[in-house]
């Protein structure tokens, strides 16, 4: 019973002292608000202390900007207000100026004006007097206004026809000082630093015979071995001629060169028939197949060209068994390469550009046999197709005129092949041939108006043209020699040059009695 009246005693007391430290609580809240009501007050009153501090000192500030911008703005204002002025005076000056100008434009074309209609007058008066003196003309001459145009056009021609002779004259002797000079230095330097001897090609080939017995054995029974042999080689073996010896006769050096190979292999061996000479002459074949490579790279190796292809190394070595009018092709292409390449380090050009050209200017002669068409042409596709260089391509196509040269080293390769093909010995012609082209200069110059004779001379080196003095003049002379030069170039082909000479001569006659 006392244990519950302590326990009830304790609850009040614990509730009493809630009761009573609420009141406290409440009392401190009480005192903490009322102390923060006054302190805020006292912060509210100085913040409205240092607002009204802060506006006025900012008004001050404002006014004070206010009065320099105003101030500023005048001095900008008065400035452009001059500024204006000034530019309104220029304005004044400058339209005064134009109008003053305008005025005097208005007085000039007046003046033009009348001058215009003076000069209209004056041409008319001219056209009258013209018409008059034209028709005055008309009735002393005789002749109407076309007789008249064509009689002066006629003159005229004369005339031109007569000073044309006299410029090309002076500019030719003019060009020949100077060019004669530079361009023999260079050849004969070009010469003197390439000398090869010349050989002239035949188209026989001689094969020695150890007795006269072996004719009857290369010839066969009935002539069966001989038969065969021309029948697989392509040339033709002379055994009656020559004592213990047997020619080849044949246009095509290779072929030649591979029966020579096949005979002297025939004779040693001593077999020969028909079997034995197919097999031969096969074996043959590959021995000049071979040689023909070796010879293309020998001669690329010389020249110390590089970057031919094999294709051109080849086709360079079948020109060895290719001749022109006798000349060695090969040996000709070394030489026009040589030369080529020291007349363009003369001149300050491209040499190794002109040695190439001049390597491969003939290389279509190794295939015009197979392939229709002028052999410059030939050799220019081949060079195309194997990647040749267009200024080398140009010069193979151009070596003979049958296109026109774009570079000085195409010039420089016709020049070296002019010389390699005119050097003494270096060629030689058929006599055939030869009648002709002798023919045909002289047709070309006769076929000039006012020739009298032509006389092709010096082994067709040279043409002498004699005309007529009553309608040749000297400079007209000078006109013809170029016109029928030109015309050879065009119309002939010939190794090295042809000189064409015109003569003028006058005679007076009479007879004493």
């Amino acid at each position: 019973m006392n244990n519950i009246r302590v326990y009830y005693i304790f609850i009040l007391n614990i509730f009493i002292g809630i009761i009573i430290g609420y009141f406290i609580t409440k009392y401190i809240a009480k005192n903490k608000i009322a102390s923060a009501e006054i302190s805020s007050k006292n912060i509210i009153e100085n913040a409205k202390k240092e607002a009204y501090s802060l506006k006025k000192e900012a008004l001050l500030q404002a006014k004070e900007e206010a009065y320099k911008i105003k101030r500023d703005t005048d001095i900008e204002i008065k400035e452009k207000r001059n500024e204006v002025q000034g530019l309104e005076n220029n304005l004044i000056k400058k339209s005064n100026n134009l109008v003053q100008k305008i005025e005097t434009l208005e007085k000039k074309e007046r003046s033009l004006n009348y001058k215009e209609q003076e000069l209209e007058n004056n041409l008319q008066k001219i056209k009258n007097l013209y018409q008059e003196q034209k028709n005055e003309l008309v009735k002393i001459s005789k002749m109407s206004i076309d007789e008249a145009k064509n009689e002066l056009l006629k003159n005229l021609e004369k005339e031109l026809t007569h000073e044309t002779g006299k410029m090309i004259k002076e500019i030719e002797d003019q060009a020949k000082i100077e060019a004669d000079k530079k361009s023999r230095n260079i050849i004969s330097l070009a010469i003197q630093r390439y000398s090869a001897d010349h050989t002239i090609e035949t188209t026989t080939s001689f094969v020695p015979l150890p007795n006269e017995d072996m004719k009857g054995r290369i010839i066969g029974r009935e002539g069966r071995n001989i038969r065969t042999f021309e029948m697989l080689t392509g040339v033709d073996l002379i055994v009656d001629d020559t004592p213990d010896a047997v020619i080849i006769s044949g246009f095509d050096p290779i072929r030649r060169e591979i029966a020579r190979i096949a005979l002297e292999k025939l004779i040693v061996d001593g077999r020969i028939q028909p079997a034995r000479i197919e097999e031969i002459i096969e074996k043959s074949k590959i021995i000049v197949n071979n040689k023909i490579q070796e010879e293309g790279e020998q001669v690329v190796f010389d020249t110390n060209i590089k970057n031919i292809t094999p294709k051109l190394t080849n086709l360079l070595g079948k020109l060895k068994y290719r001749t022109s009018y006798g000349q060695n092709v090969l040996q000709h292409s070394k030489e026009v390469a040589y030369l080529s390449e020291i007349m363009a380090a003369e001149l300050g050009v491209n040499s190794q550009l002109a040695k190439r050209a001049g390597l491969l200017h003939d290389i279509g002669k190794a295939l015009d046999h197979e392939i229709e068409g002028p052999h410059a042409i030939i050799g220019s596709e081949i060079a195309k197709k194997n990647g040749e260089s267009l200024e080398v391509i140009n010069a193979i196509a151009a070596h003979h005129g049958d296109v026109e040269p774009k570079t000085i080293e195409a010039v420089l390769v016709q020049s070296a092949d002019a010389i390699s093909a005119s050097r003494p010995g270096a060629r030689r012609e058929m006599l055939e041939t030869y009648i002709k082209r002798l023919e045909k200069l002289e047709e070309i110059a006769n076929s000039f108006e006012g020739v009298e004779k032509a006389f092709a001379i010096q082994a067709g080196r040279e043409i002498r043209i004699i005309v007529n003095p009553e309608e040749i003049d000297d400079y007209v002379a000078k006109k013809m020699s170029r016109d029928i030069s030109k015309k050879v170039e065009k119309n002939i082909d010939y190794p090295g040059q042809i000189k064409v000479i015109v003569i003028r001569e006058t005679r007076s006659v009479e007879y004493a009695k």
